[in-house]
């Protein structure tokens, strides 16, 4: 009796911690980042794009080589018009964010800051920078910060030396970033946010406009099939339909008030060997020795000819 008492409670922990616990929210990094092993899937998609739906320019400038234990600066510019306001939460109209996520290859992670050259420092005032994970260094995030003053983001980068490290090798790595400016269409929770259009769920008449709560609006919709649908506008979203409107399945019943979106780039550097570039520059100085010295000989012999009448 005592054991099915055990396995009873036990079922309705286990059950209730399923139920209670948060799951994985598919949206904002930035703020879900745990649900997440990496923030860029299979399909090399970035994920926040799974909550900033509008498509938007994002830039990336990295050097073309870099040496190694050395400091050096990748930039995200996530460009926009200044004068852009967007619907905050509350549907008051509020200046854009922006954020961004820069991928790093495996050895390469944030620089130190004893270690910030003073135009570095300059170009990364107000801006703060974290791990996407202790277990991923590489992985940096910043944001969201006011985008007014932000649309270039300046990450100081520390490359590894393979010297000291076995697993880190010479040659060619890809950076993956994202850019982000502005709120996202869907909440952590998969409910849209005030940020996007909203559509009828179904075909019929709009029977009445109700007042809801925060300043949502409720519309109700006799569908076609004798059946009432709903949907919860909050507010922000401009209503573009009216009761008695007839309406059709996905209709917009709202205008689209997003102005931001998210957009990715892939960059690559070099991790660049020194014992090369003393190789390069020693065989370009052999080579202009030679030429140099074969122009040289040209002359004497030039001036052999003429001495002997030739």
């Amino acid at each position: 009796m005592r054991r099915h008492l055990s396995l009873l409670i036990g079922s309705l922990v286990l059950g209730l911690a399923v139920l209670i616990a948060p799951s994985a929210s598919w949206a904002y990094p930035f703020w879900a980042q745990q649900n997440y092993d990496s923030p860029r899937e299979a399909t090399g998609k970035i994920v926040c794009a799974n909550c900033h739906l509008a498509q938007k320019l994002t830039q990336a400038e990295v050097p073309q080589a870099v040496l190694p234990d050395s400091v050096f600066k990748a930039s995200v510019k996530v460009p926009y018009q200044n004068d852009l306001k967007e619907i905050g939460a509350d549907g008051s109209e509020v200046p854009l964010q922006v954020g961004a996520v820069v991928m790093l290859p495996d050895g390469f992670t944030l620089a130190p800051q004893d270690r910030w050259t003073d135009e570095i420092k300059e170009e990364t005032e107000g801006v703060f920078f974290s791990q996407y994970s202790d277990e991923q260094p590489n992985i940096l995030l910043v944001g969201p910060i006011p985008g007014d003053q932000h649309q270039e983001i300046v990450f100081p980068v520390l490359s590894p030396d393979p010297n000291k490290d076995s697993n880190i090798h010479f040659g060619k790595y890809q950076i993956h970033v994202g850019g982000n400016r502005g709120r996202g269409q869907v909440y952590p929770t998969g409910e849209k946010s005030n940020n996007t259009i909203f559509t009828a769920p179904a075909s019929g008449t709009i029977s009445s406009i109700e007042d809801g709560e925060n300043g949502a609006s409720v519309i109700t919709i006799d569908t076609n099939d004798g059946e009432t649908a709903t949907e919860t506008v909050p507010v922000g979203p401009v209503l573009l339909v009216k009761t008695g409107d007839s309406i059709e399945a996905g209709t917009p019943l709202t205008d689209d008030p997003n102005v931001g979106g998210f957009g990715q780039v892939d960059a690559e550097v070099v991790l660049q060997n020194p014992v090369r570039i003393y190789g390069l520059l020693a065989f370009f100085a052999a080579v202009a020795i030679a030429q140099i010295m074969l122009v040289l000989k040209k002359k004497q012999f030039e001036k052999v000819q003429a001495a002997e009448g030739f």
